[in-house]
Parts: structure tokens; C-alpha cells; sequence
């Protein structure tokens, strides 16, 4: 971490600067921010930027090889493949904790992947708003790829809407306006003109998708899809009372929902790199380590850290019915590297990446951060605690 401009923030920073940081934030939303949201950004060095680059270059190649597909079919559960895949993620998230190496150098770990879009409207808003509320150096940036604000709004609707009109393009979740993400969904209907609208807003006609605003029935030609199937999981029968969606439709998927399994915790036993924990299917394992305190086992169909079992033992592996659906990967420590006025904090990054159709590669974009003295990074870990929550990393531009 940047340690200068760590030392200038932190010098400053007062709890009013704070609170006016969370005004502006909240500032013309339709409902203030669901999720908490740190004090601090974090500081990278540029040799931490570069080996965070270099990880998710090694990573990218994998999910390029021509074979990723055949790899990956098995992830995709059968009761949620939907039809019409497409041939690339276009989205790609990465998280990477930070470490310390057996040298005691502080690097990144891969944490977890997803093909799935992330916060990509939200933290362009975030950057801004800690810029304009504390001391931030003007050459200090959020973006990759020699992206600055105007050309990723662009790069982002290109993505997304491509070449149609905005409002034949529709951002989708379930409950869309309820989801905790929901600022990051109106964010990005400021900054690219796509319309926001729940599962059960869909109408089929044939095998066409429409929606109706204002009394006018719209014809959907795209979806954004920000719906996560483990979300509607519990309700056996969601498919009788709104359209299905894994049925063949006339429609893009931007991006399409089989990704999401594709480039997930499946892929992780797959990656190689000075960057990527040790990890095994569970049922490829050729015998159960002698150092299990040193693994975390998880299972490959969760999201948001459930069902992952920190605290390993024997009989937790012995006793899972299913192998074939959880790995075992060796257990990343968090350095807390981010001074806080009463001790470190730890961090995880994520980089955020773009992949428009007609790219050969994705690009990397953006990030996001999450900072945590809980066990787990997460909210639920992380009750009670300040500067934690999310926020995002700047470095030099």
C-alpha cells in the first residue's frame, strides 16, 4: 500500500468529511445506499498495480484457451442452463486478497472469480465522491487500461448496449429496486440510458421478450442480466408465475447466465500462478492433507461466502455427500495492510473487467475493495466494526 498517500489521508480525515462523503454518495439517489461503505479508499503502490495486472493476466489466459468451454461444462447446474450461450463472459471479476509470501512480500491471492457483472456503475460515483470530499492527488486513478472516466462510460455502453438503442437494452434482476446492489442498477441507467426492471416485468409474445413503460409496450432485444439463479432457489414453482428464461428466446444475453458458472470457483483448480492458492476438486483428492487448519472447503454453488467451512476437520470432508460439487484450496491470510487511526484493516481487490462483443480479449477496467477485521470479508462478518465496508482502490494513473 501506498504508504505517502496513506499518511496524508489519514491526517485529515475527519469524522465530518466522513459523514458530508456519505451525504454527497447519497445524494439523488432513489434510496440511500444499502450497504456500508468504508471510510477510506485503499492506495496501491505501482508495484502492487502491476503484480494485481500480472495475476489477472495468467487468469484471463486460462478462460481464453479454446477448450475453457469443454472444461467448464460441468458447472453449469441443469436446472439453471439457459439456452442460446454465447461465446464469451462479458463480464470477468476477480478477487484477490493481500498477502504476505513465505519472504514476507506483500501479494495478491486469488480469492474468487465469477463471470458476472459487478459494481461497475457504482464505483465510478464512489471514486468521484472520495475525491471531492478528501485529500486525493489529481494523478491518483480507478481505472486500467489508460481508461479515464469518459472513455470507461463508453467502454461500459459499449459492453452493454452495443449497437442498439438504450431502452431496447433492459437491466434485470429479480426484485430489481429492492436488491441491496440497486444504486449500482439506477447508476448505470444514469450513465448509459438502460432501463431497470424486475424478473416479473418480463412479457413474452412468441418467443420475443417486451416490457411496458409509461403504458407503451417496448420490445427487448438485450438483457443485462444481474440475476443470480440461487436467488429464486428457494421457490420450486417461480417459473409458473413469471416467464421462464431458460427456455430459447429471441433475445442477447449481456451477459449470458451460463458464465457465471463457467468462470466461478469451478474454474479456480485449473489456474496456475505464483498468484493462485492450491486448489482440488474434492473428489480428485488423492488423500486428505495432514494440514487441514492450512485449507478452507467450499462449495462450488454458493455465493457471498455460504457454506464455506473455514475451521476444516477430517470428518467435514469425510461427510460430504457430494465431492464432486466443492473444492479444497489452501487458506489465504490477509495482511492488514490498511492503516487505520487504531490499527490495520484487511483488503481484498477486485478487478472488473470488459469484454464488448467484437473484442478478441476482455479489458480491464476498474476495481472495487473491501475492507474487513471480521474473518470472513462481508458484511455479515464486519458488524460493528468502522472502516470496513466497500470502497475501491486508487493508484497512480
Amino acid at each position: 500500500m501506498n504508504p505517502s498517500a496513506r499518511k496524508t489521508y489519514n491526517a485529515n480525515f475527519t469524522e465530518e468529511k466522513y459523514q458530508n462523503f456519505l451525504s454527497d454518495l447519497n445524494e439523488g439517489l432513489k434510496e440511500p445506499i444499502a450497504f456500508r461503505v468504508a471510510e477510506t479508499p485503499v492506495f496501491l503502490t505501482d508495484d502492487f498495480r502491476d503484480k494485481l495486472i500480472s495475476a489477472g493476466d495468467d487468469i484471463i489466459e486460462t478462460i481464453l484457451q479454446p477448450n475453457f468451454k469443454e472444461l467448464t461444462e460441468r458447472a453449469i447446474p441443469q436446472k439453471w442452463r439457459v439456452a442460446n450461450e454465447n461465446d464469451h463472459p462479458h463480464f470477468i471479476a476477480l478477487d484477490f486478497g493481500v498477502c504476505k509470501d513465505e519472504n514476507g512480500n506483500i501479494v495478491p491471492k486469488l480469492i474468487e472469480l465469477q463471470g458476472f457483472p459487478s459494481l461497475y456503475g457504482f464505483q465510478v460515483h464512489l471514486a468521484d465522491c472520495y475525491k471531492s470530499n478528501f485529500e486525493i492527488a489529481d494523478d491518483q486513478s480507478i481505472f486500467f487500461s489508460g481508461l479515464d472516466k469518459s472513455s470507461y462510460i463508453d467502454l461500459l455502453k459499449k459492453t452493454i448496449v452495443g449497437d442498439y438503442n438504450p431502452d431496447e437494452v433492459v437491466l434485470m434482476d429479480v426484485n430489481a429496486p429492492e436488491q441491496k446492489t440497486a444504486v449500482d442498477f439506477y447508476l448505470t441507467q444514469k450513465f448509459i440510458g438502460t432501463p431497470v426492471i424486475s424478473l416479473s416485468d418480463l412479457e413474452l409474445d412468441g418467443n420475443q421478450l417486451f416490457y411496458t413503460v409509461n403504458g407503451e409496450k417496448k420490445r427487448i432485444k438485450r438483457i443485462y442480466n444481474r440475476l443470480i439463479f440461487d436467488e429464486i432457489e428457494g421457490d420450486q414453482s417461480i417459473f409458473e408465475k413469471v416467464v421462464d428464461i431458460r427456455q430459447p428466446l429471441d433475445v442477447e444475453w449481456i451477459t449470458h447466465p451460463n458464465w457465471f458458472y463457467r468462470v466461478s470457483k469451478f474454474t479456480i483448480p485449473f489456474l496456475k500462478g505464483d498468484y493462485i492458492p492450491k486448489t482440488q476438486f474434492l473428489h480428485e483428492l488423492n488423500g486428505i492433507p495432514a494440514d487441514l487448519e492450512n485449507y478452507v472447503l467450499k462449495p462450488l454453488f454458493s455465493f457471498a461466502g455460504q457454506g464455506v467451512i473455514i475451521d476444516v476437520k477430517k470428518d467435514d470432508i469425510e461427510n460430504i455427500k457430494d465431492p464432486e460439487n466443492w473444492i479444497l484450496q489452501q487458506k489465504v491470510n490477509y495482511e492488514p495492510v490498511v492503516q487505520a487511526p487504531d490499527g490495520g484493516v484487511k483488503v481484498e481487490i477486485r478487478l472488473l473487467y470488459l469484454w464488448p462483443n467484437g473484442d478478441e480479449k476482455p479489458t480491464l477496467a476498474v476495481n472495487l475493495a473491501r475492507l474487513s477485521r471480521g474473518k470472513m470479508i462481508g458484511v455479515r462478518y464486519n458488524k460493528d466494526f468502522d472502516w470496513v465496508g466497500g470502497t475501491v482502490g486508487f493508484f497512480s494513473s
